[in-house]
């Protein structure tokens, strides 16, 4: 299993776009945020995405360098045609603007269409914590990728349609909620299948509905389906997948669930709020501070060491692999030498 640093998977990933006919710019981008993934532990949405994406260019579903078209403003709001061009940039564009907007207007909406897949989508929620505003992304996938079942059902109906929260604290990394609605992501079960794992039980269904550890059968035919989060109150995140849905893809005119696109997009909405013309940033970390201490004071319950808040885990590993290295697992690593070589790049330098 191979082992890289940032910099050196950043400047494959970048290579490979810019081989693929990617804007140098914009390549620069999708390497940063894919291997921020992969950094942060999320190897579902990192580098293992390369060969997608280039199949996606090749086949005409991203036009890359496509001009982002802001359709409808006023100084809170926006809806965005993305043109199909690369959902990372476009996400990230979406962001700054939102940020922008809530400088003058507290708090700001911006919509998204046309969009392809923005990745790990707790990366833009904290482009606005890093700017002392609260930042959510809510995403769904415009009709497609119908893997997660309904709570009761048993074939896939919905998305996984995550939702992403980050605050800023005093110091240290920010608060991070970044969840899909489904039990895990999808990209999760491509990690399983490249490294030859099975899955823990309550992740997947067969296609007759009987619960299973083998990823394989979320790629049968007929397909298996991924569960809604909670386990015996999966109806919560069946709910919470539903509303997801609506806000990422009836709002912006990306099309939910069931309308029959077949076409893979991201519908997304991004939000941010200034966090300042509330109340004040010392008031604010005050009582994030207190709330942190409070829980973390809790006795462990057994099995457990300490007690974690969300996207601390993701900092730690962030911290590791810095440190120690990013590993790719070998059949990820033959996959992106394989696509590199499809691109012209006959041996991948770093």
């Amino acid at each position: 299993m191979p082992n890289f640093t940032q910099n050196q998977l950043e400047k494959i990933t970048t290579d490979i776009f810019e081989a693929g006919g990617v804007p140098s710019d914009e390549a620069a981008i999708i390497g940063e945020l894919l291997v921020a993934s992969n950094l942060a532990g999320h190897d579902s949405h990192g580098v293992l995405r390369i060969p997608q994406y280039i199949g996606l260019i090749e086949s005409g579903l991203i036009q890359p360098g496509a001009p982002l078209e802001i359709e409808r403003e006023s100084p809170s709001h926006a809806l965005i045609n993305g043109n199909w061009g690369f959902g990372h940039v476009i996400a990230q564009k979406a962001m700054s603007l939102a940020i922008e907007k809530a400088k003058s207007s507290t708090i700001s909406a911006i919509s998204v269409y046309n969009c392809n897949h923005i990745g790990r989508i707790g990366s833009y929620p904290m482009m606005a914590a890093e700017a002392d505003m609260v930042g959510i992304t809510m995403v769904n996938a415009g009709g497609t990728a119908l893997y997660v079942a309904p709570f009761g059902g048993r074939d896939g109906r919905l998305a996984t349609n995550p939702i992403a929260i980050a605050t800023p604290t005093r110091e240290g990394h920010p608060m991070l909620l970044d969840i899909t609605s489904s039990v895990v992501a999808q990209g999760k079960i491509r990690v399983a299948l490249n490294r030859g794992d099975s899955v823990p039980l309550g992740w997947l269904m067969n296609s007759e509905g009987e619960p299973t550890s083998n990823p394989e059968d979320l790629m049968e035919s007929p397909p298996g389906a991924l569960l809604p989060l909670g386990g015996i109150v999966g109806h919560k995140g069946y709910a919470l997948g539903l509303m997801i849905d609506i806000l990422g893809g009836a709002l912006s005119g990306a099309g939910c669930s069931g309308s029959g696109n077949t076409r893979l997009q991201n519908g997304v909405l991004m939000i941010a709020l200034d966090i300042a013309n509330f109340t004040s940033l010392d008031d604010f970390y005050e009582h994030v501070d207190g709330l942190v201490d409070h829980v973390k004071a809790s006795p462990t319950a057994p099995g457990f060491d300490e007690i974690l808040t969300p996207g601390e885990i993701e900092a730690r590993q962030t911290a590791d692999r810095l440190r120690e290295g990013i590993p790719i697992d070998d059949e990820t690593w033959r996959q992106i030498r394989e696509t590199a070589a499809e691109v012209g790049i006959s041996e991948l330098e770093f």
